[in-house]
């Protein structure tokens, strides 16, 4: 098993819009580019809704085997660690694992000293080609990037044996997570991670470093977009020395996390991987779930009523909502309207504000992002929202597919 050149994460919390997503796949399949879909949730998710791994594999098969789809597809155990990874072995194929919490966590000294011992070969001023400048490391520089990953890798190591042993054989396709940490890793650090993630022996396709600049759910990246480039652009430099430095899959891509929405990135992304001619994957996950209010905003009656009641009631709980999300969110709530003035507003007024097109005036970053985080509002509901759903499938599905390849996949891999 193995990882195309192009993938895209999909999310779909309430497992009722994988064929809609398909959709837009195979609209861009139709104009000569094959991405493949992966369907992720992770298990906080899962614990939110009350759903299981498998209720994502199922949905992602029935759609593919509706739609027959004819590429690769994936289900993936979204941002998983020992201690939760079991109940995802048997149905997914692609684990993240994500060992952010464990960045800068105290390593042997003697274990850092035999890495620093073992490659040399990163000691000193290193070309790499497609980097504007040399990687220059001395021995205490790499001594102490070192010591601040090495126990998260070492973590990442022990994760992916215990996936491997448990799976039997039958194979998947491997990310390391260390996106959700407080500073973005520099071009020499994801060197020396890389160096480390080899020493471990895992055969490694995708890994989701934190960029500079704010990756914030569901809305445009916020930052330098000349300093993202640069970065990017090495950081897939360095991706294709390590590979051949050390072994690593041919394969190995970088991983954009919170990748939905960030709409002024997909032009910087698609220049570089047409110039370096290297692979992506970009992950999204509560789009879906945006869209699928936005569907039922627009249909009227019970499931603009229903719209409003959500909003409501996050608006009165913010603080319990957002607090899981702090760092990847910011919501001014003096540009919160209240309860009563949204329940006000027609079906495309709501619609509008939720909807991310910053070009419209009826848009609202700050609606968006908190009803992005109280998901599990709708989970609360049970078989009313569920049914108000399927109640409105067509115009459910239309918001939903047209936001993937419509915002997402054409300015991400057509322009």
């Amino acid at each position: 098993m193995s990882l195309p050149r192009f993938s895209f994460g999909v999310g779909d919390r309430f497992a009722h819009q994988a064929a809609a997503q398909l959709a837009a796949f195979e609209r861009l399949a139709a104009e000569g580019v094959i991405v493949a879909p992966v369907w992720n949730k992770s298990n906080r998710e899962h614990t939110f809704i009350g759903s299981e791994p498998e209720d994502v594999r199922a949905a992602a098969s029935l759609a593919v085997a509706q739609r027959r789809w004819a590429h690769p597809w994936f289900v993936d155990a979204d941002h998983i660690r020992l201690e939760t990874v079991e109940r995802f072995l048997k149905s997914s194929d692609f684990f993240t694992i994500d060992v952010a919490d464990s960045i800068g966590q105290p390593a042997d000294a003697a274990d850092v000293a035999a890495f620093v011992a073992r490659h040399g070969e990163l000691v000193g001023r290193l070309p790499i080609q497609g980097c504007a400048e040399p990687i220059e490391l001395g021995r205490s520089d790499l001594a102490s990037i070192a010591g601040h990953y090495l126990r998260a890798c070492r973590e990442a190591g022990e994760i992916y044996r215990h996936i491997a042993a448990r799976r039997d054989g039958a194979g998947f396709v491997t990310e390391v997570s260390m996106d959700e940490t407080d500073a973005p890793q520099t071009p020499p650090q994801l060197l020396v991670i890389l160096a480390l993630l080899a020493d471990e022996q895992i055969p490694l396709e995708t890994i989701a470093p934190k960029f500079t600049g704010r990756f914030n759910k569901g809305v445009d990246y916020v930052g330098d977009l000349a300093q993202f480039e640069r970065e990017f652009s090495s950081d897939i430099a360095v991706l294709a020395h390590a590979a051949r430095q050390y072994g690593l899959p041919g394969n190995l891509k970088l991983s954009v996390h919170s990748g939905s929405d960030k709409f002024s990135l997909y032009p910087v992304i698609r220049r570089t991987l047409e110039r370096t001619g290297a692979g992506v994957h970009l992950k999204t996950a509560g789009t879906t779930w945006l869209e699928e209010l936005i569907g039922l905003a627009e249909a009227g009656g019970d499931g603009l009523a229903l719209t409003g009641e959500i909003y409501a009631y996050a608006l009165a709980h913010v603080d319990e909502l957002c607090a899981p999300y702090a760092a990847v969110i910011d919501i001014d709530r003096e540009q919160l309207p209240t309860a009563a003035v949204v329940q006000s507003w027609s079906g495309p007024r709501l619609a509008a504000a939720i909807r991310h097109i910053p070009t419209n005036p009826g848009f609202n970053p700050h609606i968006r992002q908190l009803l992005h985080v109280s998901f599990k509002l709708a989970a609360q509901q049970g078989s009313r929202y569920i049914d108000l759903l399927e109640a409105n499938r067509d115009i459910v599905a239309r918001q939903v597919t047209e936001n993937i390849y419509d915002r997402h996949l054409r300015p991400l891999f057509l322009g």
